[in-house]
This record gives C-alpha cells, structure tokens and sequence, in this order.
C-alpha cells in the first residue's frame, strides 16, 4: 500500500517549484531552472526533505511523456518542410559535433584506456555525447518572439532543425539503449527501429481519418482531449513494449500526428494544464530530488567545466557550420548555432532514462543538470547580443 506522506511530498513539490519558478521568472530566467533549483533544495543535497519514491518515480515518467507528447503538439510540421534541406544539415551537425565532444570528454576522464574498455563501458562514454546532442528549442523560440524575429530566415531554420535535431538525437538513444542489451544484435535493433517508423506512418494514416471524424463530431468536446491523451499512451507503451524503442518516442511521434487535426489546439491547451499543474513540476523536481552535489571533486568539477565549454561551442560550431554550408551568411550562421544552445528538458529527459538504464551513475546529474541551467540562462542573453547587432547596424545604415 502506497504510503500517504506522498501527498506531503506531492504539495510540498507543487507550491516549491511553483514559488521558485515564479522567482526565476521575475529575474527574466525561464521557470523549468526554478524547478529544478526546488528539487535540488528539498533532495539530499540542502534540506533532504523529498526523497526519491516509486510514487515520485512513476509520476516523473508521466511528466516525461507529457513534455514530449506537448513537444510533438507544438510541431509545425509545414513550417518544417519549408527549410529542409538546411535545417537538416544543420541537424546533423548539430548532432554529429556535440556527440563526438561530449564522448572525447567522457573518454579523457574515464579510469579505463579506450583500447580496453568493455561495451557498456564505452556505451556509458557515448551517452555522455547523446546527451549533448539534445536541443531545447522554447528558450529560443520565446526569445525570438519577444524581439520579433521568430518568423525570419533564421528563426525558422532554428525551429526545423531543433525538430530534426531531436528526432535524430532519439534514435541514437534507442540504439545505444538497445546495444546496452547484449541479448540484442546490431541489425535487430535498426530493423525494430524501420519497423517502428513504418507502424508509426500506418497509424498516422489511420489515426487522421478516425480523428477528422470524432473531431469534427465533437467540436471542442472534453472527450476529445482524453481520445489524444490515450493515443499518447498507448503509443507510447507499444513503441517500448513491442518495438524495444523508449516510450517518449512514441509519445513525441504521437504528438506530431495529432499535430497535423483541426482540434490539435484544443488538445495542446487541454494537456498542458494536466501537464503545466501537476506533471511537469514532478519531472523536473525529481531530477533535482536524485541529484547529490555533495562532496564534488575537484576532478568532477573540471569535468563538469569541460562538458559545458563543449556543449556550448559543440553547437555553435556545428549547427553554424551547418548554416554556412546551406547558404547562410557567416552573421545568420552565428545566430543558428548560438539558438541551438539551449538543452533544457530534453537533456534532462534523456538522461533520467538513461540514468534508469544504467547508462549513466547519478553522479553525472550535477554536471548535466550544470549545463542544463547554464545553456538555458546562456541563449537568451547571447541571441539579444547578435539580434541586437543586427539593429545597431540597421540604425547607421540609415542614418549614413
């Protein structure tokens, strides 16, 4: 039987991460950071009031799941296909550079010699570079709205290679998850990934004709919302239990086909109150709940340096490498890299599982939760400096 201090611990988490995020936001930094720093001060590390519970756990994975059923909600798949051919260079750059960093910076602080590393050994190398590969676009995207430069050349390639960037980033997650089961070979695991893909268009074909009727039968009805949330659901637990995929695969591909209905608005406002009320602010107190930042060391402490210094220039360089080479002057191009910055919640999602998967020790929370809250205060103070250039120049031009 479930003890009942968890609703102790329910309200304690709800009004604490409330109140702080509320305080981030008055310092013009976004609430998640305030969340977080609530779960690091109720967890083991300041107060230790809120321990780590299988009520707390179980209420994350949901949070989980609606963070990326929201994310695949707010999806503008048109927008996407405007910019893409560049926005999946950018991507793929935007992937490629930061994985490679983050596992060069795993590997030159591991105790073991690459030549004599076992699998998961190296596996646990790699995933510190899946985690940097994560880009959490809302920073950006609420920064570029304020200034009035969301719908520019370079805000919309931001918006579709973020997409893509996630996309891709997911798939190295299910295939390193997958090679951290010996019992599963290397073809199994990209032929359950194509399978996956192909079930997941099946039923996006199915889902919008059955949709589009109930949808225009029940305009704005509150069942329709609970229809999406079920097909969240159930996506989700296929795409794991069926296809060994995580389960936040199926939940953002979820949200990306309901993406494309007419009630898809109704349904994303609906879900983020479920989400913005209860689930979100158990996800990500939770991430500060497991954190221990007690007793760092000074070699943690230069890894954790070193893993933000290469998540920071790891997608500069390559998503604004990535811009150049599609087209984009070397000033647009800086921009792109420096709006791929952010990692957010989608890090802090990719390494909750991981962490459940045993492909990352809970002493690694410190620096990833580190390059988390850094990123996300970074970007928007970095996109006002070079969008702001862009005005000063404007003036002079026409003033000269």
């Amino acid at each position: 039987m479930l003890d009942i201090n968890f609703l102790l611990d329910l309200a304690i988490i709800l009004i604490s991460t409330k109140v702080l995020g509320l305080l981030t936001k008055k310092i013009q930094m976004p609430q998640v950071v305030g969340a977080l720093i609530a779960g690091l001060i109720l967890g083991p590390t300041i107060l230790n009031v809120v321990h780590e519970t299988a009520f707390i756990d179980k209420m994350a994975e949901l949070g989980v799941i609606g963070l990326m059923f929201i994310a695949g909600l707010e999806t503008d798949v048109k927008e996407m296909k405007k910019c893409g051919k560049s926005s999946f260079v950018i991507a793929l750059l935007g992937v490629l550079i930061p994985l490679g960093g983050g596992f060069l910076v795993a590997i030159a602080f591991s105790d073991t010699p690459l030549s004599a590393m076992s699998q998961i050994e190296l596996l646990k190398n790699i995933f510190i570079g899946v985690i940097l590969t994560a880009t959490s676009v809302s920073i950006t995207v609420e920064t570029l709205r304020e200034m009035g430069k969301l719908k520019t050349p370079t805000g919309t390639a931001i918006l579709g290679a973020a997409v893509i960037d996630d996309i891709i980033g997911i798939i190295l997650f299910t295939i390193i998850l997958g090679f951290a089961d010996p019992s599963i070979g290397v073809m199994s695991i990209l032929i359950r990934i194509l399978l996956f893909f192909v079930f997941a268009i099946i039923i996006a074909i199915v889902f919008n004709y059955v949709f589009k009727h109930l949808s225009d039968k029940y305009v704005q009805k509150r069942r329709v919302p609970i229809y999406g949330m079920v097909f969240c659901l159930m996506l989700s637990y296929v795409s794991e239990k069926f296809f060994g995929i995580t389960d936040i695969t199926g939940a953002y591909l979820a949200g990306i086909i309901i993406s494309n209905v007419n009630q898809s608005d109704y349904i994303l406002g609906k879900f983020e109150v479920l989400s913005y009320m209860l689930l979100s602010p158990i996800f990500f107190a939770s991430i500060g709940i497991k954190t221990h930042i007690t007793g760092i060391s000074s070699n943690l402490l230069i890894f954790t340096t070193l893993l933000l210094l290469v998540a920071i220039l790891s997608k500069i360089i390559g998503c604004g490498l990535g811009a150049k080479l599609t087209g984009f002057t070397n000033e647009n191009s800086l921009k792109i890299g420096i709006g791929m910055i952010s990692r957010g919640e989608v890090a802090l999602i990719v390494a909750g599982k991981g962490a459940v998967a045993g492909l990352m020790s809970k002493v690694f929370f410190v620096p990833v939760v580190i390059v988390v809250i850094v990123t996300t205060l970074l970007t928007p103070m970095l996109l006002k400096l070079v969008y702001k250039r862009d005005t000063i120049s404007n003036i002079e031009k026409y003033s000269s």
